[in-house]
């Protein structure tokens, strides 16, 4: 069977995502883990040492600038579950407007950043890459702070990692995250919600620092 945008859209609605064994297969699997990691949109930790880092950086974090060369940097790797197949489709989600990046800059140079897809309430993590220190934890940072400020209920980011834990990431079973879903498939959510800016500075992502003893 070969993918098509709308299979994609009904598998993630149904709670499975796909996966090739390699950049060079053309085999392709459903993945229904039975236990999946999401993201509480409430319980992100942002450490203060990634918070320094961003104030002091001040990276440009931009949306849907350069959804293809996010693409690329994330099957950039040695070992990748995005085939020709998957890379196609997901640009032809992002042409529907269903799926979305988020880059992170340094000056003129793509440094790291996120993609996904959406449907209703519910952002469905795919991958991310770094290509300097902090970029993926900067691109998740400002990723959750859009996505809190556009109503989702649910941002699903698959397998939990170290690196997702650290930021507050936590597993939850199949039952429980397929309520999950439903509820947030019954509402919407906007990735660009009305007055958000299209560049935020940190002060606006970023909690306020604690004072100084």
């Amino acid at each position: 069977m070969h993918l098509t945008p709308d299979l994609l859209l009904r598998g993630y609605a149904a709670g499975v995502f796909p996966m090739a064994e390699g950049r060079e297969t053309s085999e392709i699997h459903w993945i229904d883990p039975q236990r999946r990691a999401v993201f509480p949109l409430a319980g992100f930790h942002v450490s203060r040492s990634l918070a320094r880092h961003i104030r002091r950086t001040r990276p440009r974090v931009t949306i849907d600038r350069a959804f293809d060369d996010v693409l690329r940097g994330c099957a950039d790797r040695s070992e990748t579950w995005i085939n020709a197949e998957i890379f196609a489709n997901n640009q032809a989600l992002h042409r529907q407007g269903h799926a979305h990046s988020l880059e992170v800059w340094h000056e003129d140079r793509l440094v790291g950043g996120v993609y996904g897809v959406v449907l209703g309430a519910a952002f469905f993590g795919e991958s991310m890459f770094s290509r300097a220190t902090n970029a993926s934890k900067t691109a998740l940072t400002y990723l959750v702070h859009r996505l809190r400020a556009g109503g989702f209920r649910l941002f699903d980011v698959q397998f939990l990692t170290d690196h997702l834990a650290s930021l507050g990431a936590v597993e939850v079973s199949r039952a429980t995250y397929r309520a999950e879903l439903a509820r947030a498939l019954a509402d919407q959510a906007s990735f660009a919600p009305s007055g958000y800016p299209p560049e935020p500075a940190p002060e606006l992502v970023l909690p306020a620092p604690e004072p100084s003893v």
